[in-house]
C-alpha cells in the first residue's frame, strides 16, 4: 500500500526529515511577503494583513460611533437639551446605532477570525485571499460613504432598523435613506465575502488528521457565526433591495394604500437583527473558551456540550426575531411561541456559562490582564441576560418596550457579550500582532474606567426605564425622577469613554514602544502560539500533522520550522496550502493561491460607482456602470491559478499529491455551494414576502389580473423547458470533458438554450405582468421575475466563460472548474424558477 492510500484509509501520513529553518524562512518569505509601499498595502493578500486592517479600520469606526454617542449624553443630560437640533440628534443617533452594528462590531470580528483561523488550524492562508481583500475594500468604502453622508448632513434619521413608513419618499424625501440602504447593503457585502471564506477554510484547510470534533472550540464558535451570517445577512439585504425599488420607482411593496405592508418591513429586518446579537456574541464567547483555559491553567470543562450549545443556539437564533414586534398586534399563539422560544435560548448560553465556570472552578486562575475583562463579561452579560429573560414575558415587555429599559438592555448584551470578551481578546493577542509587551499600568487602568462607566450608564436606564421614559427623544419633561438619572448617566458615559480611549492607547503604545515580547508569553497549547512573534506571512515553513499537533505549540515550534510538517517551503514558487476532507482532515489536494493584486480594490471601486450613481439617481446610467463589474469578475475568474490534475506535489515522506483533483469537490465549488445558500436565504425572504403580502397584509386588496392563461402557461413552460434542456447539456458537455473528449457541441447548445431561456423570460416580463406600480402583489412578482431573470442572465455569463475557455483549449480548468460551477449554478438557477413561476400562480389563484 502506497502512503496515499494509506492517507486515504484513514492512516497518518509519515512526515518530513528535518531541513534548514533560515533557508526554508527564505524561500517561503520570497513568495508570500507583501509589495513594498503603499502601493503593497493596496495589492496585499496577506490573511494576516487583511485582518489587523479590519481590526483598525473598525476601532477607527468605534471612535466614531463613541464621539456620537458622547453628543447623545450631552443632548439628554439636561430635560430642554439645546445642544442639538432634532433633525441632527436623529442622525447622530442613527448613525451610532448603524457604525456599531455594521461598521464596528461585524467587522472586528471578521477581522480577528481572518488573522487568527489558519494559523489555529495549521494552514498558510484563507481559501480566498482575493475575496477577503475585496470584503475589506467594500466595507471601507461603504463606510466611508456613511461618514461623508453624516458630515455633510444627509445622514439617515429613521433609527438604525430604518422602519417604514417612516423611512419611505413620503416621510424621508431627500437622498438620507437612500444612503443608509445603499451604504448598509455595500457593506454587507464584505460580511457576506468574509461568511464564505470563513466557511470554507474551516471545513476545507485545517491540517491533516485535525478531526471537526478536534479543532479549536474558536473555529466551532466562527464556523457557526458564518453560517448564521450566510443565513441572517440576505433578508437584509433584500429588505434594502426593496425598499430602494419602492423609493426610486414606486415599486409599493411597503405602501399601504397600494397593498404594502409596513411590517413587512419589520419581518424582514429582524430575521437579520435577532441573529446578529448571536453573530456577535459567538466569535467572543470563540475568545472565552480560547483564554479561560490557558489562564486556568487546565482544559476546557465539557468540549462536546459547548459545540451542542453552539449548534443549538445557531438553530434557536432565527426563531425569535419576533419577540422584537410584541406590541404590532400579532396573533397570541405566535406571543406565546416566541416568548417560549426567547426563553428557551438562554439555555445554551447558560450551558457554555457554566462551562467557563466550572474550567476555572477546576484550575488555577492567574490575574492577568485578560482575566480581568473577562470577569468584567461575566458581571455584565449575565445581568444583560436576565433582562433579557425579563423582555421574553409578553406582558412585561409591553410595558418596557421602547422605553431605556430596552437601550439600557441592548448595551449590557453587546458591551458585556461583545466588547469585553474582544478587549480581553485583543490584550490576549496583542503580543503575537505587534511582537511587543504590554506596557503596565494603562489596561488597569482603562479596565476599571469602562466598567464602573459602563455601569453608571446604562445600569441607571433600567431605572430610567422603568419610569417611563421613552428612548430615541431628544428632549423630555423636567420630571425630578428623570433629570438626575439621566445627568448621572451623562456622566459616567464620559468616564466610559475616557477608559476606552486608555485602551485605545495602551495598544498603541504597545505595538510603539513595548519591549520586545517572547514567544507565546501565555505558554498557550494552540498552534497559533507555536509562531514567531509576529509571525510571518506563510505563517508555517510546514504544516502540523497529527503527532505535531498533539504534541502542543511549545514542543511543535522547531519541528515545524525545521520543516518536519507537511508541504515544506515552496520550492516550485507559488503559494500553496493543503486542502483536507471536511470531516477527518484527509490530505485531499494541494491548492495555488493567487499573488498579490490589486483587482479587488479596483473591482470595489466599480461596484463603489454603482453605488454612488444610484445615490445621485442616474438609474440608466448606473446600470452601465455595472458592465466594468461583469468584466472585472471576467478577469477575476480568467487571473485565478490554474492548477493541473496530471501534476503531483511531494506533500509529505511517500505522500503525493494532485494541484486539482480529478473528482471531489474543489475549494471553489465549495465557495460557490456556500453563496448559494446564502442566495437561497434571499430567495425564500423573497417567497416569504410574496406570501406575507398575499395572505396576512391587511393592505388594499390586489386589483384584478387577467391574463391570457394560455399564453402564460406556455411562456412559462418553454421557459423551464429551455432551462432543463440546458442543464442536460451542460451536465453532457462535463461529462465528455471529465472523459477527456471536446465538449464544444454540448457547449454551445447549452449556452444558446440558455440565452434564449432570458429572452422569453423578458419577453413574457413586458408582455404579461401588470406595472409592478400599481399594487405591491405586482410588485413582488415583478421581483421573483427580475431575481429569475438575473440568475438566467449570470448563467449565460457562466456560458460564455466556459464556452472561451474551451476556445483557448484549457481542458484541466475547463474539466473540473467552469463547467462544474456552471452545471450547480444553472441546476440552482432552474430550481428557484420553477418555484419562482409556482408561487406566482399560487398567488393568481389565491387572489
Amino acid at each position: 500500500m502506497t502512503a496515499r492510500d494509506a492517507v486515504a484509509a484513514g492512516a497518518p501520513a509519515p512526515e518530513n526529515p528535518p531541513r534548514r529553518a533560515l533557508a526554508l524562512h527564505r524561500e517561503l518569505d520570497r513568495v508570500w511577503r507583501n509589495d513594498p509601499g503603499l502601493w503593497g498595502q493596496v495589492t496585499s493578500l496577506s490573511h494576516s494583513t487583511l485582518g489587523l486592517r479590519f481590526m483598525g479600520t473598525a476601532f477607527v469606526f468605534f471612535g466614531i460611533g463613541g464621539l456620537l454617542a458622547m453628543l447623545i449624553r450631552s443632548q439628554l443630560a439636561t430635560p430642554d437639551g439645546a445642544f442639538l437640533d432634532t433633525a441632527l440628534y436623529n442622525q447622530i443617533f442613527t448613525m451610532h446605532g448603524s457604525i456599531m452594528m455594521f461598521l464596528f462590531a461585524i467587522p472586528l470580528l471578521e477581522g480577528l477570525a481572518m488573522y487568527l483561523l489558519p494559523k489555529m488550524l495549521g494552514t498558510r492562508d484563507l481559501a480566498f485571499p482575493r475575496l477577503s481583500a475585496f470584503g475589506y475594500w467594500c466595507y471601507l468604502l461603504g463606510g466611508t460613504i456613511l461618514i461623508i453622508a453624516l458630515l455633510a448632513g444627509v445622514a439617515p434619521g429613521e433609527g438604525w432598523f430604518m422602519y417604514t413608513p417612516l423611512s419611505g419618499r413620503t416621510y424621508s424625501p431627500g437622498v438620507n435613506a437612500d444612503v443608509w440602504l445603499l451604504g448598509v447593503t455595500f457593506v454587507e457585502i464584505s460580511a457576506l465575502s468574509a461568511a464564505i471564506e470563513l466557511m470554507v477554510s474551516i471545513l476545507r484547510l485545517r491540517a491533516p488528521g485535525m478531526k471537526l470534533t478536534q479543532m479549536p472550540l474558536f473555529a466551532w464558535y466562527m464556523l457557526g457565526t458564518a453560517a448564521m451570517m450566510l443565513a441572517g445577512f440576505p433578508p437584509l439585504i433584500l429588505g434594502s433591495v426593496l425598499l430602494e425599488m419602492e423609493r426610486a420607482f414606486g415599486w409599493p411593496f411597503f405602501d399601504p394604500a397600494r397593498g404594502g405592508d409596513p411590517l413587512l418591513w419589520q419581518h424582514l429586518f429582524w430575521l437579520f437583527g435577532h441573529p446578529e446579537v448571536y453573530i456577535i456574541f459567538l466569535p467572543a464567547a470563540g475568545v472565552l473558551s480560547t483564554v479561560i483555559p490557558v489562564l486556568c491553567r487546565t482544559r476546557i470543562v465539557g468540549y462536546g456540550a459547548v459545540v451542542a450549545a453552539i449548534l443549538g443556539m445557531v438553530f434557536l437564533s432565527f426563531g425569535l426575531w419576533v419577540h422584537h414586534m410584541f406590541t404590532v398586534g400579532i396573533p397570541h399563539l405566535a406571543l406565546a411561541f416566541f416568548s417560549a422560544a426567547s426563553m428557551l435560548v438562554a439555555v445554551p448560553t447558560a450551558v457554555q456559562i457554566f462551562a467557563w465556570i466550572g474550567t476555572m472552578w477546576r484550575g488555577r486562575p492567574e490575574l492577568k490582564m485578560p482575566m480581568w475583562y473577562v470577569l468584567g463579561f461575566f458581571l455584565t452579560f449575565v445581568m444583560g441576560g436576565l433582562t433579557g429573560v425579563m423582555l421574553a414575558v409578553v406582558p412585561f415587555n409591553w410595558q418596557a418596550h421602547d422605553t431605556a429599559f430596552v437601550t439600557a438592555h441592548l448595551h449590557y448584551v453587546l458591551i458585556g457579550g461583545f466588547v469585553f470578551p474582544m478587549m480581553a481578546g485583543v490584550t490576549w493577542w496583542m503580543p503575537m500582532m505587534s511582537g511587543r509587551r504590554r506596557i503596565r499600568g494603562l489596561g488597569e487602568a482603562a479596565f476599571w474606567l469602562v466598567l464602573i462607566g459602563f455601569h453608571g450608564t446604562f445600569f441607571i436606564m433600567h431605572l430610567t426605564g422603568l419610569m417611563g421614559m421613552p428612548r430615541r427623544v431628544p428632549t423630555y419633561p423636567d420630571n425630578p425622577e428623570w433629570v438626575w438619572l439621566n445627568l448621572t448617566s451623562s456622566f459616567f458615559s464620559f468616564v466610559m469613554t475616557i477608559g476606552f480611549a486608555l485602551f485605545l492607547m495602551d495598544i498603541v503604545l504597545q505595538a510603539l514602544l513595548g519591549k520586545r515580547s517572547p514567544r507565546n508569553p501565555w505558554r498557550a497549547p494552540t498552534l497559533d502560539w507555536a509562531l514567531a512573534v509576529p509571525p510571518p506571512t506563510y505563517n508555517f515553513a510546514s504544516l502540523p500533522g497529527a503527532a505535531l499537533q498533539a504534541a502542543g505549540a511549545i514542543e511543535a515550534m522547531l519541528p515545524l520550522a525545521r520543516g518536519e510538517g507537511f508541504l515544506p517551503g515552496a520550492p516550485r514558487g507559488r503559494r500553496e496550502i493543503l486542502v483536507t476532507s471536511v470531516g477527518t482532515a484527509r490530505p485531499e489536494h494541494v491548492a495555488v493561491l493567487p499573488f498579490n493584486s490589486a483587482l479587488p480594490f479596483v473591482l470595489a471601486l466599480a461596484i463603489c460607482g454603482f453605488v454612488l450613481l444610484m445615490l445621485a439617481g442616474f438609474y440608466e446610467i448606473a446600470v452601465l456602470a455595472l458592465i466594468p463589474v461583469v468584466g472585472l469578475i471576467w478577469m477575476w475568474v480568467r487571473r485565478a491559478p490554474a492548477g493541473n490534475d496530471r501534476e503531483e506535489i511531494d506533500v509529505a515522506a511517500g505522500l503525493r499529491l494532485p494541484t486539482r483533483p480529478r473528482s471531489g469537490t474543489t475549494l471553489t465549488l465549495s465557495g460557490l455551494q456556500c453563496l448559494l445558500f446564502a442566495d437561497g436565504t434571499f430567495f425564500a425572504s423573497l417567497l416569504f414576502g410574496l406570501a406575507y403580502l398575499s395572505l396576512v397584509s391587511p393592505g388594499a386588496p390586489m386589483p384584478a389580473w387577467p391574463p391570457d392563461a394560455r399564453i402564460l402557461a406556455a411562456g412559462a413552460a418553454a421557459v423551464l423547458a429551455l432551462l432543463a434542456t440546458g442543464a442536460v447539456c451542460t451536465q453532457r458537455a462535463l461529462s465528455r470533458s471529465e472523459a477527456g473528449g471536446r465538449p464544444s457541441a454540448s457547449l454551445i447548445a447549452a449556452a444558446t438554450l440558455v440565452f434564449v431561456a432570458l429572452l422569453a423570460l423578458v419577453s413574457q416580463a413586458i408582455w404579461q405582468l401588470p406595472d409592478p406600480t400599481r399594487h405591491a402583489g405586482d410588485a413582488v412578482r415583478a421581483a421573483i421575475i427580475a431575481y429569475v431573470g438575473l440568475h438566467v442572465a449570470v448563467s449565460a455569463v457562466f456560458g460564455a466563460y466556459a464556452l472561451d475557455q474551451a476556445r483557448r483549449g484549457e481542458p484541466p480548468p475547463c474539466r473540473s472548474g467552469a463547467l462544474r460551477s456552471w452545471r450547480l449554478w444553472h441546476g440552482y438557477t432552474l430550481a428557484v424558477a420553477a418555484l419562482g413561476m409556482a408561487g406566482i400562480w399560487a398567488q393568481a389563484a389565491a387572489a
